[in-house]
């Protein structure tokens, strides 16, 4: 597929929308996270936090949100989607098995260098997963 504003192909626009959404909820959940952190502990830094990168939060996030209450729930789901959403970003295109233009992606070599599709699914449970973390912090904010 083609649009007007580039020569390169593209995968479909349904794929495209599922793409942005992916990454405009991961977006979303980082911020409120930083929220949460600096909501815990006001001696963090807003600027500063969110000029880290999302995995090194890992810290902070245990050190805050997760001592807070008690357990490493949110910490845990948001370190997920932080691997699902490095597998996005690192991604490269491929001509898919049915002829369509998709991202694909792989494992670390530590982890077997394991190369698989961004599937609509993959996508979807992204998410959905990401959909899951901002109920969770939600709750949270309210403790």
């Amino acid at each position: 597929m083609y649009e007007n504003y580039t020569r390169q192909s593209l995968p479909t626009k349904e794929y495209r929308e599922l793409l942005g959404s992916a990454l405009c909820v991961f977006s979303s959940n980082n911020g409120f996270i930083i929220e949460n952190i600096i909501k815990t502990n006001d001696s963090f830094n807003w600027y500063e936090l969110i000029d880290k990168e999302s995995g090194l939060l890992k810290k902070i996030i245990s050190e805050t949100i997760s001592n807070k209450c008690g357990n490493t729930e949110i910490e845990d789901l948001f370190l997920e989607i932080v691997n699902m959403r490095n597998r996005i970003i690192h991604g490269f295109r491929i001509t898919s098995k049915s002829g369509e233009q998709v991202l694909a992606t792989k494992t670390r070599k530590k982890d077997g260098n394991i190369q698989f599709e961004i599937t609509d699914e993959y996508l979807m449970d992204f998410i959905k997963k990401n959909e899951k973390l901002s109920d969770l912090l939600h709750q949270y904010r309210g403790y």
